[in-house]
């Protein structure tokens, strides 16, 4: 069947996601510190984090909604400490702006743009990061989240999601993502076709393979262009 629609991963397939969310977490501590001194006096950074995971633990019906479970978490911490609730909203937009301030991989507007010519462009995101806020929305036809799907990759949920959204069908759409279990392996358990990211050079993990691997960006549209 014709492929007619390309959907992405978008941390570490499309920019480098650790350095991003570490810094993020770090100028959310920063401003804990200078709008909540009672709580930094309390909590040092590494205690905080384990503060939030707790907290996520004791959610488990939502935990797969990134953006609820944070500001959630961060309304119960400052209702413990005496603070407004909210305060909450601020705080989670301090985290979530620097969480969108990435610096995107070679030729991702490039592809994006050349491929969007000739099929639907879609993401797939168990994080909160938002094409739009970071300039390259115009490139997506649509952005599925755990939020809209009740469920994040690799159930196969978000990704019937994802295929409603297209209108598509499965053998018609090519999933790309860097993890192996939650974007190939959970695509493929629904029949997608699978292209892993693995800019790194990584040995494969598991016993089924995708369909195809690359270690650059650029290297999609021919890889795409050979089951056409």
């Amino acid at each position: 069947m014709a492929i007619t629609c390309i959907t992405f991963d978008l941390d570490d397939t499309l920019w480098e996601s650790g350095s991003v969310l570490a810094n993020a977490e770090a100028k959310l501590y920063e401003w804990i510190e200078h709008a909540c001194p009672d709580i930094a006096h309390t909590h040092s950074y590494e205690a905080l984090v384990a503060h939030r995971n707790a907290h996520y633990a004791s959610i488990p019906e939502i935990r797969h909604d990134l953006t609820r479970a944070r500001r959630l978490w961060l309304e119960s911490l400052l209702q413990e400490w005496g603070y407004g609730s909210g305060l909450a909203e601020t705080g989670f937009r301090v985290f979530w702006e620097h969480r969108n301030t990435v610096t995107l991989f070679d030729d991702v507007t490039r592809v994006l743009g050349t491929l969007g010519q000739r099929y639907a462009i879609g993401a797939i995101t168990n994080g909160n990061a938002d094409v739009h806020h970071i300039g390259i929305g115009h490139h997506f036809d649509f952005v599925v989240t755990p939020a809209e799907a009740g469920a994040a990759k690799p159930d196969s949920a978000i990704f019937e999601c994802a295929l409603n959204a297209a209108g598509a069908s499965p053998e018609s759409v090519v999933h790309v993502g860097d993890d192996p279990m939650r974007d190939v392996a959970g695509a493929a358990a629904l029949g997608l076709r699978t292209v892993w990211m693995n800019p790194e050079g990584r040995p494969w993990p598991k016993e089924a393979r995708p369909d195809a691997e690359i270690r650059t960006l650029d290297a999609l549209p021919s890889t795409i262009d050979a089951w056409s």
